[in-house]
């Protein structure tokens, strides 16, 4: 006796898992949360886009896009900040000789 499996014995294997599935609520299509952890780095601008990200746990794959390019912009606009410079010098005293 074989332990194989036929193609016609695969094939039916196959549909009775998808109706299994079908019967239990289990859609593969549905948008699943990959619950991956975000740890905080310290700055809000960067957190809050980082925490964007979650926004795609909920949505199907072409709605991804639309998230990904807001935290990509909210990050270089937070990358950007830190290259900017500061307000105006602080006004120097009056010479005095002395």
């Amino acid at each position: 006796m074989s332990d194989s499996v036929t193609g016609t014995e695969a094939g039916e294997e196959a549909v009775a898992a998808e109706e299994n599935a079908a019967d239990a609520g289990y859609d593969p299509a549905a948008p699943a949360p990959l619950e991956v952890p975000r740890t905080p780095t310290g700055n809000d601008g960067v957190d809050t886009a980082l925490e964007r990200l979650g926004d795609a746990d909920r949505l199907t794959t072409d709605g991804h896009l639309q998230v990904y390019e807001d935290v990509h912009r909210e990050l270089r606009d937070a990358l950007t900040a830190l290259d900017a410079r500061p307000g105006p010098p602080a006004p120097q005293p009056p010479y005095t000789p002395s």
